[in-house]
């Protein structure tokens, strides 16, 4: 068996050009997302929403500079290979890359050091590392610029086996509708359900992660994501809160397994900016 010896300086330079990319260019499936939202709308008012926003997309493409104010804090999924030996600290590679891409790219620095005391630490970092180990010698990357209007309207509930599927969705239903404007619609809802009270959020924030053209591989799940993503546009919270049919641009579901005494769901919902990209080194 070969082992890959890989320079964490590669994954470095990654993260730092893909801060930049996060920051001003929208991923595509979230563009088309956004446009095939704006042929469904007949609203006036919200079609004059969505027309702004695919502008803005289109000046901060061209000019460079970021579609939102809120650049985010990064969450990164790291998939790493069972044949690849790092030369060097991966994490510290990652948090390096934040550091230079958010000061290369003038973006807003987010991050405090301690949750009560709030005191920035000056670089964005650190991120939010997760990784998993794969088959293989490749390493992956997938990060997330994850803004806090949305990520403050994210819940965690720990239903009982007997709340069952209608639970679920009551409880997706009701965290989107509260909510409401507060989280820049049109969203992208991500679901965890099973696992534990940790692991949970966990599936839901990769639910972010997954490209909008991909449904969940298992035929029950993806019609869940169907059926939930016609519901919430139905709520009626449309664009940026001022009504219309387009309140979600997506919705993705994330399973574990779980014990037999709990159903724990999650709701991780992702404004329209929503920002992913992933590599493969």
């Amino acid at each position: 068996m070969s082992v890959r010896e890989f320079d964490v300086s590669v994954l470095r330079d990654t993260v730092e050009e893909m801060c930049g990319r996060l920051a001003c260019q929208l991923p595509g499936d979230i563009r088309r997302a956004v446009e095939q939202t704006l042929e469904r709308e007949d609203g006036l008012t919200a079609r004059e929403v969505l027309e702004d926003l695919l502008l803005n997309y289109d000046i901060a493409a061209k000019d460079h500079i970021p579609i939102c104010q809120d650049t985010g804090m990064i969450v990164a999924f790291l998939d790493v290979g069972l044949d690849v030996h790092f030369t060097g600290d991966p994490y510290e590679a990652i948090h390096e890359g934040v550091r230079r891409g958010y000061s290369k790219h003038l973006l807003r620095m987010s991050v405090v050091k301690d949750p009560l005391r709030r005191v920035n630490t000056g670089d964005n970092t650190p991120a939010m590392v997760t990784t998993r180990l794969i088959p293989g010698d490749r390493v992956a990357v997938t990060l997330l610029a994850k803004g806090f209007g949305s990520e403050n309207m994210s819940r965690l509930a720990m239903l009982v086996p007997a709340d069952g599927e209608e639970g679920v969705r009551r409880f997706v239903i009701d965290t989107v509708a509260h909510a409401g404007p507060n989280a820049c619609p049109p969203f992208v809802v991500g679901i965890g359900i099973g696992g534990t009270f940790d692991q949970v959020a966990l599936a839901a924030k990769r639910a972010l992660a997954r490209p909008l053209t991909e449904s969940n591989p298992d035929a029950y799940y993806a019609e869940m994501e169907r059926s939930l993503f016609e519901e919430i546009n139905r709520l009626g919270v449309g664009p940026q809160g001022f009504g219309g049919r387009g309140t979600a641009l997506g919705v993705a579901i994330e399973v574990l397994p779980t014990h037999i005494a709990g159903l724990p769901v999650a709701v991780n919902i992702n404004c329209h900016v929503a920002r992913h990209y992933r590599e493969v080194l």
